[in-house]
């Protein structure tokens, strides 16, 4: 499309077919697509994802002695997963660059769908269409306490009055924690709400609160202490994302290697076979586990609630 600027500003638009409008012109201070144009665009967008993919393609080097990683992942991970992760990655690759995004699983799925990620590691549930899964390893959900509390098990009921420390609703694992708590009948006091899980790990060290994360989280702090519950919060499956029939660079090849080798290493649960056989046939939809909506969350009147907010990190 060129713009033209002499007197009066006007549109001339780029040729599809002889007759074809794209552009609808006829306002002075705005220009909308016609429902061509639309479609013009859609297909457009796509043309040039896939140019950028050829680029990148051209660009890989097979012996990864250069070469550049964009990761997309849920927030929690941040807290066990990622530092092992980037420093085996970067003893075994120096040469490849990484750029690391936290962020809902939502929004790692589209990003995937327009090739903004290479990689997402997120969970298993309904996918957007478009969308493979690869399951990692199944994360266990525990308590987390100082590293002087009592080791447990702690009888669920017991949550009851337990004042509480939990992440805030935009958090895929708070709806687990939810969804649990609901199951059971139990609303405990919930003194502080955060977006931040270093927030959460950093209250609970010098507090006798408590608070439900992962319970890999404990594993590199030795000030903190996994409380398993009883009965336990239910597993869910770790995965890696990607688009489907996207090119796949030498980097994201390494990288899904390694991660496969780490969580082995750690000792991190096998995914269940028929979770394995299964992974990527459930059918795509809008709701996902712990979506929020009309769902228990046990936060009782609120009164006494600190609610903590910080800036999502990006690196």
């Amino acid at each position: 499309m060129a713009v033209t600027v002499g007197t009066e500003p006007h549109l001339e638009e780029p040729p599809a077919r002889p007759g074809e409008r794209l552009f609808d012109v006829r306002h002075k201070r705005f220009v909308r697509r016609a429902s061509s144009g639309a479609t013009y665009v859609h297909h457009a967008r796509g043309a040039l994802r896939d140019l950028a993919a050829a680029e990148r393609a051209v660009m890989d080097l097979a012996d990864l002695s250069r070469g550049h990683l964009r990761l997309a992942l849920t927030p929690t991970f941040t807290a066990y997963l990622v530092g092992p992760l980037v420093a085996a990655l970067h003893a075994a690759h120096p040469g490849i660059t990484l750029e690391l995004r936290e962020m809902p699983q939502d929004r790692i799925e589209a990003g995937l769908l327009a090739d903004d990620h290479d990689i997402g590691l997120a969970f298993e549930g309904p996918h957007l269409p478009g969308i493979a899964a690869t399951p990692l390893f199944t994360e266990t959900l525990a308590l987390v306490a100082a590293a002087d509390a009592d080791p447990g098990p702690l009888p669920v009921r017991d949550l009851a009055a337990r004042r509480l420390v939990l992440l805030s609703g935009d958090f895929a694992t708070r709806g687990h924690v939810d969804a649990y708590l609901a199951a059971h009948g139990i609303r405990p006091p919930i003194a502080v709400e955060a977006n931040s899980v270093q927030a959460l790990t950093e209250i609970v060290r010098r507090t006798p609160l408590a608070t439900v994360l992962p319970a890999a989280v404990t594993d590199d702090h030795p000030y903190l202490r996994p409380v398993p519950l009883d009965p336990a919060l239910p597993l869910r499956t770790v995965t890696l994302l990607r688009r489907e029939n996207a090119y796949e660079s030498a980097a994201s090849r390494a990288f899904t290697e390694l991660t496969t080798r780490l969580v082995r290493t750690r000792g991190y649960h096998p995914v269940p076979a028929d979770t394995a056989r299964h992974a990527g046939r459930a059918s795509a939809s809008p709701l996902r586990v712990g979506a929020r909506s009309g769902e228990a969350d046990g936060r009782g009147s609120g009164r006494g609630q600190l609610r903590v907010h910080s800036l999502q990190a990006r690196w």
